[in-house]
């Protein structure tokens, strides 16, 4: 029975080689992150990358193909299109779907997303508070009760979690992984300078959860908040500078075991 000490250096072993292994260009070819990386302008890619994160459920093909859909309604310049679209513009929109969320949802994320831009100074911005994030939890909380400021349906509320709900939030936080890890492989964009990695939580899904519960760093059975706060205060003890880097590695990981069965 090796100890605590060996079995947590183990772990950290084999994650480190799994995100060097995984963290690389080829991640991108079938992940939805390569909409936000296609786009050199920041305003661009954080836009694009909301709503192709607000999307990011089902067929990852499927995903990435209705997130193309979405940039060619927005005749490729995302961030020009939600801070002009006009009455004609938006009524384009219509017509598109993914899974529930539909043309009229849709037209709400382009006016949420203006109204972030001017009245709040930013998508990033729009999680702080005086300048300081405070706490993942709070901070996307407030995010999601500003973006719903304009008047929208209250269907479309359900788009955008909220964890002090118990919403593990899935979709927000791989966004906000997008948007706040560094450059430094590939992968992700390192845009946002305001929000620090170290208070990134971790997107938890069912591949991550599943490697993580099986290398013992997560025993809570629900996917909820709880659960990723538990996972990333494991992860945290890896790397405490930039914890949901290993996000990477366990996603790859369940998907290749997954490729394997």
């Amino acid at each position: 029975m090796p100890s605590r000490k060996k079995s947590t250096t183990y772990i950290k072993e084999l994650l480190d080689e799994a995100y060097h292994r995984f963290a690389r260009p080829s991640f991108i070819a079938d992940d939805p992150i390569q909409l936000p990386r296609a786009f050199n302008r920041r305003e661009d890619a954080e836009v694009i990358g909301f709503l192709t994160a607000t999307i990011a459920w089902g067929q990852r093909k499927t995903i990435v193909a209705n997130a193309w859909k979405l940039a060619r309604l927005m005749d490729g310049r995302p961030h020009d299109f939600i801070m002009n679209a006009d009455a004609a513009d938006l009524k384009h929109l219509s017509g598109f779907v993914h899974r529930t969320f539909n043309g009229a949802d849709l037209k709400h994320f382009i006016i949420g997303l203006r109204h972030l831009y001017r009245e709040h100074g930013g998508i990033e911005e729009a999680f702080l508070e005086e300048g300081s994030l405070g706490g993942m939890c709070p901070a996307i909380a407030r995010f999601k009760r500003r973006f719903f400021e304009p008047q929208h349906e209250p269907r479309t509320r359900k788009h955008v979690a909220d964890p002090s709900k118990g919403s593990n939030a899935k979709r927000i936080n791989m966004y906000l992984r997008w948007m706040v890890r560094p450059n430094d492989r590939g992968v992700d964009l390192g845009f946002w300078k305001r929000i620090p990695a170290a208070d990134l939580m971790v997107p938890l899904d069912v591949h991550t959860g599943r490697v993580a519960r099986e290398l013992g760093l997560l025993q809570r059975k629900q996917d909820d908040w709880k659960a990723v706060e538990e996972l990333t205060s494991a992860l945290r003890g890896f790397d405490s500078a930039d914890p949901v880097k290993y996000d990477i590695a366990l996603f790859g990981m369940g998907v290749a075991a997954s490729r394997r069965s």
